[in-house]
């Protein structure tokens, strides 16, 4: 027989393994319970460490205003229009290639992955502001690449250590959690921007160096803070908590929007800019303070528990061996068996990250790598990925060169991009906590969000081809709420469709779409499209290209025909979409959080028994 233990506060049946034991949450009377032990508790809770990763979002978009500071680099080192695109597409390249980043998280610590994405990060970003402030001798067009990139691509490791264990501590609510993370990503190019107009007032090359230290500090600062925790248990308040922070974030959202809006419109002094910063860092900060609350409230409740005598005994018969339990068999499809016996099977599956890749497991449940690359719904997504953050990216890289090629100036340019990173912030957090609700309420599959996401910048696309007065305003709200929608549920899909066990690899694998589209989108039409009509222009003129330091295209016609491609692309890709639609329709119909929910009571009841344990 087995013998439970049950607390006042825990009425449930619950069998509890030895082994599970020894792995449950350190209790108030470990490190007693005054100040010292809250402290202990606060730095190694999930809410703290959420505040510690929204922190690290909002300095890895750096890749997102390539478009407010490109200009510099293009006047600077004498630059055509498809060079630059080139080297945009070399940063998209870098900023969405995380294999490297995946696989190391794979086999070591989260600091270890943030300590290297740092590194890179300013080694990567101080080369391209050395090389734009002359500081060294103009480098070939290959190095700068190379620089761009390891910048570029340090994003992914920040991303990787940072996001995938947030995602694993809060699994029943990754929806909402990717939206509130992935949205602090998109507002950063807001945030840094008002941070450098404080700083360094209003020169892009200083943006370059800004970019290049600010996020490696706020990762050595977090570093230790960021793990997948091994035993989490359900809050009462999660789903409470989340919305404050959304509440929080948009709020940050609409004053960055109303700085960016009133900082056109009037002469902001030196001290204004200041001020303006150190609005937008308080309300940064504001999530630390519900962390403090909600680790008080847990801390006060582990004490209130510990204090609790164990209410009676309750004797139950021992769980049915694993073998014998139909719930933790797998059915082995008959041309995929084997003479082996099952633990070599079972070795095979849990050993191997590459695994059977014949004996696929069900939607939800964690697929290996090989397993998740080869499956039609993986390729199927990554060819919607390709379209759509592909068009996306060639349309956000080239949004400063088409404010100048419609003669806007350059502060409106410099509005463009903010209200575009904004606008991404509203698409991430937004397309999470929304695509949450339809999901549970109504059942609607987060595949047709994506599909819905590819439509709407098609008519940005569009209305950017068929320009009017105060077109790119529009076009640059409609982009950038889509860019943003497309992020956040290709890795939401990602996780609900092969499961966690290898998300930190499965997420940047199936991101490499993103630079294949860019280039072929980006640099082979949109940038030699535009270097063809400005060729024709300086012809017209009667000048060469080597009378002119660079190849720039004003008017209308220098994007009309490259983004009625664009247009006709994500069109195309919201139709393939549909397929993936179609396929998880009945997956999504079903309870696909059920497990977890499963293993957070499994916990509780563990704490409980520990907690009574320790009275007794």
């Amino acid at each position: 027989m087995h013998i439970t233990l049950i607390s006042n506060h825990q009425r449930k049946h619950s069998t509890v393994e030895e082994k599970g034991m020894a792995e449950t949450t350190v209790l108030p009377s470990s490190h007693g319970c005054g100040l010292c032990g809250f402290m202990v508790q606060f730095l190694r809770g999930r809410w703290f460490m959420m505040f510690a990763t929204f922190l690290i979002m909002s300095g890895s978009g750096a890749t997102y205003i390539f478009g407010a500071y490109s200009k510099a680099i293009k006047s600077s080192l004498g630059y055509d229009q498809s060079t630059l695109n080139i080297l945009g597409s070399c940063k998209d390249l870098g900023a969405t290639i995380g294999v490297l980043s995946g696989l190391l998280a794979e086999v070591t610590p989260s600091w270890f992955v943030l300590l290297v994405g740092a590194l890179m990060n300013f080694s990567g970003y101080f080369l391209v502001w050395l090389a734009v402030t002359k500081r060294i001798p103009k480098p070939p067009v290959w190095q700068m690449c190379v620089y761009i990139c390891i910048g570029a691509n340090s994003q992914n490791f920040a991303n990787t250590g940072s996001l995938v264990p947030c995602v694993k501590n809060f699994p029943e609510r990754r929806g909402m959690m990717l939206g509130l993370m992935k949205g602090f990503v998109g507002l950063s190019g807001a945030i840094f921007t008002q941070l450098y107009l404080a700083i360094y007032h209003n020169d892009a090359k200083d943006m370059i160096f800004l970019i290049g230290w600010l996020p490696a500090v706020i990762s050595l600062v977090f570093l230790f803070c960021i793990k997948e925790m091994k035993k989490i248990s359900g809050h009462p308040h999660e789903v409470k908590v989340m919305y404050q922070n959304l509440i929080i974030t948009v709020g940050l959202a609409l004053t960055l929007m109303a700085l960016t809006i009133a900082q056109n419109y009037f002469n902001f002094s030196h001290a204004d800019y200041v001020a303006s910063a150190t609005g937008v860092c308080v309300l940064l900060f504001l999530p630390f303070l519900v962390a403090v609350k909600e680790e008080l409230e847990t801390w006060q409740q582990k004490k209130e528990d510990a204090l609790k005598p164990p209410s009676r005994v309750v004797t139950e018969e021992p769980p049915l061996p694993e073998s014998s339990n139909p719930r933790k068999q797998e059915i082995v499809p008959a041309h995929c068996t084997t003479d082996k016996g099952g633990g070599d099977d079972e070795f095979r599956q849990e050993g191997c990250c590459c695994g059977d890749i014949c004996n696929k497991p069900k939607r939800g449940e964690d697929y290996t790598i090989c397993q998740a690359l080869l499956s039609a719904d993986m390729i199927i997504l990554f060819i919607v990925t390709f379209c759509g953050l592909g068009c996306s990216q060639a349309a956000v890289d080239n949004l400063g060169q088409i404010g100048e090629s419609l003669g806007y100036p350059t502060k409106t340019i410099n509005t463009f991009v903010s209200l575009l990173s904004i606008w991404n912030y509203f698409g991430r957090a937004l397309s999470g906590f929304g695509s949450e609700q339809l999901l549970r309420k109504w059942k609607v599959p987060r595949t047709l969000m994506m599909t819905i996401s590819l439509v709407v910048p098609a008519i940005g696309d569009l209305i950017i081809a068929l320009p009017f007065p105060g077109s790119v305003y529009i076009a640059s709200v409609l982009v950038g709420f889509a860019y943003g929608v497309q992020l956040t549920m290709v890795f939401v899909i990602i996780s609900e469709l092969f499961g966690l066990k290898y998300y930190s690899t499965l997420l940047n694998c199936g991101q490499l779409a993103s630079p294949i589209g860019s280039y072929f989108l980006n640099v082979r039409i949109v940038g030699k499209l535009y270097d063809k009509e400005a060729l024709k222009q300086l012809a017209r003129a009667g000048l060469t290209r080597s009378m002119v330091p660079d190849l720039t295209c004003i008017g209308t016609q220098c994007y009309r025909t490259s983004f009625l491609i664009l247009a006709g692309v994500n069109t195309l890709g919201a139709l393939i979409s549909l397929i993936l639609v179609m396929r998880t329709r009945e997956y999504y119909k079903s309870d696909i959080y059920m497990k977890f929910r499963d293993e957070m009571e499994a916990n509780e009841k563990e704490i409980a028994m520990v907690s009574s344990a320790d009275h007794k």
